[in-house]
């Protein structure tokens, strides 16, 4: 298992990308100025872009593993190589996420609290509604880890 740094044609990995956020121009809004990870374990089986957003914090803004591969631990090997890489850089490590009972419990067992919610966030920036796991997405909640 390999995890390397993408620098250009980011957008070559779109359908990953869709998988953690499903409208595009959400995407080009932290694309470019995030710095993209693939995970490759015999294929490319993974992929996540953080941003410094300032303040010591950096920001967790997408996070994909190809269906067939959830659960196999890809999304938490590419969680760990981010603390890892980015320890002493910054201070914390936030994510926002849909309140969803398939991704709030994964960022906490990588370690991840609750600090704060943004109200009607996937409403009021997305051109459709957003369902994960049965759930329509309403609020962004943000959860953090010290880095």
């Amino acid at each position: 298992m390999e995890i390397k740094e993408v620098k250009h044609r980011k957008k070559q990995y779109l359908s990953l990308l869709l998988l953690a956020d499903e409208q595009e121009d959400m995407i080009d809004r932290y694309l470019e100025r995030g710095v993209m990870y693939v995970l490759d374990d015999g294929g490319v089986k993974g992929e996540c872009v953080v941003t410094d957003e300032g303040d010591g914090v950096l920001e967790l803004k997408n996070l994909a593993v190809e269906p067939a591969f959830q659960g196999h631990g890809y999304g938490k090997a590419l969680v760990d190589h981010i603390c890892k890489t980015y320890q002493g850089l910054f201070s914390t490590l936030q994510v926002g996420t849909g309140d969803s009972p398939l991704t709030v419990p994964f960022y906490e067992k990588c370690g991840f609290v609750h600090s704060h919610v943004v109200e009607n966030f996937f409403t009021d920036h997305y051109d459709h509604p957003i369902y994960e796991g049965g759930v329509q997405l309403v609020d962004m909640v943000y959860l953090q880890k010290k880095l």
